[in-house]
């Protein structure tokens, strides 16, 4: 790769994952732009960054923005189908993204997939971040596809509404038994992860996973107990449990859990047989913020309106 062609994009570096990944670029001293939808005033970064939209109906825009760019960093995605936005949508997005980049002459590109994708997987999301895979792998770009399991973090949603609706029920209803298995990550280990493969050439596919395995039961038992709010977890049969998830996604106002994420947590696709490559204890971060987290509720749609 060309050593002088140092500047590196983001898409989404006022989002999660993407500013984590911007800031280890801008204190690794790299130039940086970021592709996004988000209002100027999520931009903490001020002139460390510049912004660019995110114009997916707009290649040439798109390649405009990109040129000149080594290595691009791929955030995007969405978490589930709702009105004006689906799994279908994101993933012809990112296409043009790719193609976009080729047409740049982007030098290499760092994605964010997810464990276990499958082209035949049953559940949409896990079809998609397949299909993506091996877009990219047929690009000719050179790739890191890094495969996270659920991420914690401040900004988090997952980890943070348990902890929520453990501050809220006297009880914790389970999708079945909850033996099914987690390894969280970091966000910031992700980040880290991802800018030293940024940084190589070599073609790669990486889980990035945390130290820490907890089967559901667990993981809700040790957030309850690490913030003073230990509940009895009851098993329920998948479908009244979902049900349940979605008459609290009403109360709030957001959509708390899909059932093809209910389907690939009982598939146990959030687990995998590798070393973890995160450094950071999920038991360990919760610990130090045991009086902040799940004390408000984190509104995934109200995060995705104010974005667009």
């Amino acid at each position: 790769m060309s050593p002088e062609r140092s500047i590196h994009a983001v898409t989404g570096a006022f989002g999660y994952s993407g500013k984590y990944i911007a800031k280890r670029l801008i204190d690794a001293g790299h130039e940086v732009i970021t592709l996004t939808n988000s209002h100027d005033k999520s931009n903490t970064f001020r002139e460390a960054i510049r912004v660019f939209p995110l114009r997916f109906d707009d290649s040439n825009q798109l390649i405009e923005s990109l040129k000149g760019v080594r290595t691009l960093y791929n955030t995007y995605w969405v978490r589930f189908n709702y009105a004006g936005f689906s799994h279908a949508l994101a993933v012809s997005n990112t296409i043009r993204l790719i193609q976009a980049a080729q047409r740049a002459g982007v030098e290499r590109i760092v994605h964010l997939s997810i464990t276990n994708p499958s082209a035949t997987s049953p559940f949409e999301y896990f079809r998609g971040k397949a299909k993506l895979e091996q877009v990219i792998i047929d690009s000719g770009m050179s790739y890191a596809i890094l495969r996270p399991t659920v991420l914690f973090g401040k900004e988090d949603i997952l980890i943070n509404n348990i902890a929520w609706t453990l501050r809220k029920l006297p009880v914790f209803g389970l999708f079945g038994d909850g033996s099914y298995k987690l390894q969280p990550i970091y966000v910031d280990d992700l980040a880290k992860i991802a800018v030293n493969q940024g940084a190589n050439s070599d073609n790669r596919i990486l889980n990035t996973i945390g130290p820490e395995t907890f089967s559901y039961r667990e993981l809700v038992n040790s957030i309850g107990r690490i913030i003073g709010k230990s509940r009895p977890t009851i098993p329920l049969p998948p479908r009244l449990a979902y049900f349940f998830g979605l008459l609290l996604g009403k109360i709030v106002g957001d959509v708390m859990i899909t059932w093809d994420e209910v389907g690939g947590l009982m598939a146990n696709l959030l687990c995998v047989e590798s070393p973890p490559t995160g450094e950071t204890r999920l038991t360990k971060w919760v610990t130090e913020h045991a009086s902040s987290i799940g004390a408000r509720y984190t509104n995934e749609l109200q995060r995705r309106r104010l974005n667009l």
